[in-house]
């Protein structure tokens, strides 16, 4: 048996087209959807990052309001901007690129961000009412991950999700997504991480596993369940080319455990496109949501 491989670009692309056509609906009531990046530095990974960001709004029609600031800009400074586009109507959305510069407190500058606008889903606001339920934004790569899952024809509502990670960014949002009580949801799920004594022991019950936890092929054919989901979230890059281009793996080693699973994000080309994807979804979200708190 050789997995399916699940295609997060042509899913990211049916997603976009969707986007498409709700902004030019917003666009016919005077609203054009704008995202706003803060990148501060010249870190060459950020820099890729808001870039892919900046030529995502332009092909889709969103407006791209971009802010590239000095290695050596003061927190203060950095608030003062943020502040500013919290209050600039024609923003929607906000995201400051992370890492930041050592000098300034990351944690600081996200709480700044107006939760409206907060279209990573990082704001404690929009943590909590993800948490209960009830939420606005989702934080991108979860909500992607749920994507490939439900426009797959994945069913999770009474599976057994096994999540390896713990982090903030996938870990642990990704655990509150799929355990609601909702479409797409309904799992059992139970994290793993650097503490957990054999991981494979919890592995090898999953039904779904995803795989978060930043070292390249940690998951080997071994530990995953015959006919299992696997979903890589990992990007680690474990080389260069001739060209100087990153040589990319995922968390998952690819080629043992495609023979075992059902299906299988590739990496790259899984779980990233669809970060992107729903980052601009949040940012048509919240554009919808400013026309709503207008009438």
């Amino acid at each position: 048996m050789t997995a399916r491989i699940i295609d997060g670009k042509q899913t990211a692309e049916e997603i976009k087209a969707e986007l498409k056509l709700k902004i030019d609906e917003l666009k016919k009531q005077g609203i054009t959807p704008g995202l706003a990046t803060v990148l501060v530095g010249d870190d060459p990974a950020s820099r890729v990052y808001v870039n892919i960001k900046i030529k995502t709004c332009e092909n889709l029609g969103i407006v791209s309001f971009h802010h590239h600031l000095p290695a050596a800009t003061s927190q203060p400074d950095l608030l003062e901007l943020v502040n500013e586009l919290n209050l600039d109507t024609r923003v929607h959305g906000i995201l400051v690129q992370v890492p930041l510069p050592s000098h300034i407190n990351e944690t600081q500058v996200l709480l700044s961000i107006d939760p409206k606008k907060d279209v990573d889903g990082f704001h404690p606001f929009n943590v909590g009412k993800m948490v209960i339920g009830e939420a606005d934004f989702l934080p991108c790569t979860p909500a992607g991950i749920q994507q490939l899952l439900l426009r797959g024809g994945y069913q999770t509502e009474g599976k057994h999700v096994v999540i390896v990670g713990r982090s903030n960014i996938v870990g642990k949002p990704i655990a509150n997504i799929l355990v609601q009580k909702q479409p797409g949801a309904n799992a059992t799920v139970t994290i793993c991480h650097s503490r957990t004594p054999d991981i494979g022991e919890y592995t090898r019950k999953a039904d779904i596993l995803i795989a978060a936890i930043g070292k390249p092929g940690f998951i080997t054919a071994g530990m995953v369940k015959p006919g299992a989901i696997v979903i890589d979230v990992g990007t680690n890059q474990v080389g260069t080319t001739s060209e100087g281009k990153s040589i990319l793996a995922g968390d998952v080693d690819f080629e043992e455990v495609k023979e075992k699973a059902a299906a299988i994000t590739p990496v790259p080309g899984g779980v990233g496109p669809m970060t992107i994807a729903m980052l601009m979804a949040n940012t048509v979200k919240a554009a919808e949501l400013s026309v709503l708190q207008r009438s």
